[in-house]
């Protein structure tokens, strides 16, 4: 079994369009000056002592914002993201969710929203 490493490493590798497209504008602190990081682990202790993580596709630390560019196959994924969701919302991460055609379609109001939670310390 690879490690985490490993597997946030073949994940980066691995970008959807949509992912490539919104990482080239949050990279290098260029919204708001914030910096986000990419396929980053978070680490949870399960209620049963065991460590688990889950994956953003993109977490800005300082804000404690995970966001998330959903592909075709998070509509078979629904009950897995809520769970994953309040996971990390009890973490008290702020989760914005996209669709990729959102992404690909009007990135200016994906990035709007963004930058809103990012302002304003909410995530909507």
């Amino acid at each position: 079994m690879p490690s985490i490493t490993q597997l946030c490493r073949d994940l980066r590798q691995r970008q959807t369009p949509a992912e490539t497209k919104l990482w080239a504008l949050l990279r290098d602190r260029q919204l708001n000056g914030y910096k986000f990081l990419r396929q980053h682990p978070i680490y949870v202790r399960s209620a049963l002592g065991r460590c688990e993580f889950y994956i953003p596709d993109f977490y800005c630390d300082k804000k404690k914002l995970v966001i998330e560019a959903d592909g075709p196959v998070h509509l078979y994924k629904k009950d897995y993201d809520k769970n994953r969701d309040k996971v990390l919302a009890d973490l008290g991460l702020k989760i914005l969710r996209f669709t990729n055609q959102e992404i690909e379609d009007d990135i200016e109001a994906v990035l709007k929203r963004i930058s809103g939670s990012l302002v304003n310390d909410q995530a909507f």
